[in-house]
């Protein structure tokens, strides 16, 4: 319980406060109870009860009159003394109150019937205000006084008011505060506000960089350990970090060349681009620990296409949970968009990434590995006049990837064959290509086939794989070794979706009636389940499966009074309960999108 000084007082929760430092008291002073004491051996006689009734308000008279005596200073005998000034006192009180009293009136110290006692450690200040409180009950604390009570508490080890200091300061946590709080909590080993503090300066250093990095530059060694070992710094460049710590050094060092390995070893620097190496001189940075992080770090990014199988954490974003990624599609199904889009599916928000997909491209493939985004074949469309109104399609056989760490998109080795409408899956960070069709170079002729193909990262090639069957395309696909005959979906599908959550594939939607219907596919015994179906289907759609395993379905086209429409919709369907629902809508109606789940920065 605590008020605030000149902050002003809520009478409410100071009735509470007193209410509950009353009981607390009330364990020093008596012990609240009613007993029965029933003997066993007189069983005839009838039992004797004895009961002790404790009065509340005559705790609260007790320590009103000690506060009344203290002003007084009747009965005191004994004066604390810090800075020249002096305070009255009641020895009784003090040592049922503190445990530091409580051993210095001991019956063998010297202090036991002195006078007076010097606290020179404490402040007038934080003395007066912890005397209040033993005296009343009432902690009355301010941010600029706080340093001082909490001196004066845990000096004198009344611990419940170092609680509530700790929940002060927990409750109070901003992103103006939170350096000063992590200094204190640290220097009086407050465990829980240090590591709210921590966190707190995470999440706010795009914030603190700019506004406060003076706070910064005054923070203690272990907290910002801490928060460059953090796994989120949300809306921060690693660059960024590494000169913070860099500029730390300078203000609070030399540091001992263990505590300065240990503090820059934190960065990540495989997200430091390769041109701002030049830019970091520092004697800190000349260590050998430091110097070989630096190497690893270079190499890794001449590593090109191994870098997603190559990913360690010098090279992990410090971001929350993957975005869904939107890649293609629009609002006509002609013409795709290059724009992608980014959703936050925790607080239903969309973004626009601030980098466009290479090429105008649509019945492709998308996936992620290691933190990258794959964007692979499908049918380029690309304009023949200025004015937009005709253009041409293209089957295509390019791998673009691309890096949020730095936000540009790399080309790598292209498909062995043109492929659109087919599927792609990762297995082991190997991607396959399945199937599809592809397009006669100047004739209006299609081609499906049955190959299949494989990235190789290791080498950067692709290579072939196990041929299917049959030609398909418009097919959907998950996880592959060796082809063999499984039993028949309960419905004929062409353009859907499969999604594999917690053991089951589930199979989505397509593109001919019935499209509403959904299923789940057990491998052990080979069977499909029809589940709770859309009212309302869709196709052309995107669709991902989140950690959670509910599966997400972005948009798509309809049926509506014989036409057909594109949609903004964004439905959820919950695997648990086999339950769809409308979570969101699009910024705007798009067909076509593929989607998968990706890290990226703020």
């Amino acid at each position: 319980s605590y008020r605030h000084g000149d902050e002003g007082t809520d009478r409410r929760r100071g009735n509470r406060a007193l209410e509950s430092w009353s009981q607390t008291l009330a364990a020093v002073f008596t012990n609240e109870f009613i007993r029965r004491d029933r003997r066993e051996n007189t069983a005839r006689q009838s039992p004797r009860v004895c009961v002790c009734v404790c009065v509340s308000s005559h705790r609260t008279g007790l320590l009103s009159g000690f506060q009344r005596l203290r002003s007084e200073r009747k009965m005191c005998d004994v004066v604390l003394e810090a800075g020249g000034v002096y305070f009255p006192c009641h020895r009784a009180l003090l040592a049922s109150s503190s445990e530091y009293f409580w051993a210095l009136f001991g019956e063998t110290t010297t202090e036991r019937l002195a006078g007076s006692i010097s606290l020179s450690a404490l402040t007038p200040e934080g003395l007066d205000v912890i005397l209040d409180f033993l005296y009343s009950g009432w902690l009355s604390i301010s941010p600029s006084t706080l340093p001082v009570v909490l001196e004066a508490a845990r000096y004198l080890q009344v611990e419940t008011a170092v609680s509530i200091c700790e929940r002060f300061m927990t409750d109070g946590l901003s992103a103006e505060n939170c350096c000063f709080y992590a200094n204190l909590a640290e220097r009086h080993a407050l465990s829980d506000v240090l590591e709210a503090s921590n966190q707190k300066i995470a999440m706010e250093m795009g914030t603190l960089l700019q506004e406060s990095r003076d706070d910064l530059l005054e923070l203690n060694l272990q907290s910002l350990m801490v928060v460059l070992d953090a796994d989120e710094i949300p809306g921060v460049k690693e660059l960024e970090l590494v000169k913070l710590a860099l500029d730390w050094l300078d203000e609070n060092g030399p540091l001992p060349l263990l505590k300065s390995n240990l503090l820059l070893s934190r960065l990540r620097f495989g997200l430091v681009a390769a041109s701002d190496f030049s830019n970091l001189s520092h004697r800190a940075m000349s260590t050998p620990l430091i110097r070989s992080q630096l190497t690893r770090a270079l190499e890794y990014h001449r590593m090109g296409p191994t870098q997603p199988i190559r990913q360690s954490r010098q090279s992990t974003l410090r971001v929350s949970p993957s975005c869904v990624v939107l890649v293609g599609g629009g609002s006509s199904a002609g013409w795709p968009d290059k724009q992608m889009l980014a959703f936050d599916y925790k607080h239903r928000k969309f973004s626009s990434l601030s980098s466009c997909v290479p090429l105008r491209v649509k019945n492709h493939c998308v996936c992620s590995v290691g933190g990258f985004l794959f964007l692979i074949g499908g049918e380029e469309v690309q304009e023949v006049d200025v004015d937009g109104k005709s253009f041409t399609v293209e089957t295509s056989n390019q791998v673009w990837r691309y890096d949020p760490r730095f936000d540009c998109w790399l080309q790598d080795e292209s498909m062995l064959e043109r492929r659109a409408q087919f599927t792609c899956c990762v297995v082991d960070d190997v991607i396959y290509a399945i199937g599809g069709r592809h397009t006669r170079p100047n004739m209006n002729t299609h081609t499906s086939v049955a190959s299949v193909e494989y990235f190789d990262m290791s080498t950067g090639v692709w290579r072939r794989g196990a041929t299917m069957p049959c030609p398909l395309y418009g097919h959907a696909s998950g996880c592959i070794n060796v082809w063999e005959k499984r039993a028949s979906m309960s419905i004929a599908r062409f353009s859907h979706r499969l999604a594999t959550v917690n053991g089951y594939i589930y199979a989505l939607l397509g593109m001919y009636e019935p499209f509403c219907d959904i299923e789940r596919y057990d491998s052990q015994s080979d069977h499909w389940t029809r589940l709770r179906p859309l009212l309302m289907g869709s196709f052309n759609y995107g669709m991902v499966s989140t950690p959670s395993g509910n599966l997400m379905v972005f948009g798509g086209r309809r049926w509506r009074d014989g036409q057909e429409v594109i949609v903004k919709s964004v439905l959820e369907y919950d695997t648990k309960k086999d339950h769809w629902r409308e979570i969101c809508q699009l910024p705007r109606p798009l067909t076509g999108a593929e989607c998968t789940l990706l890290p990226l920065p703020d």
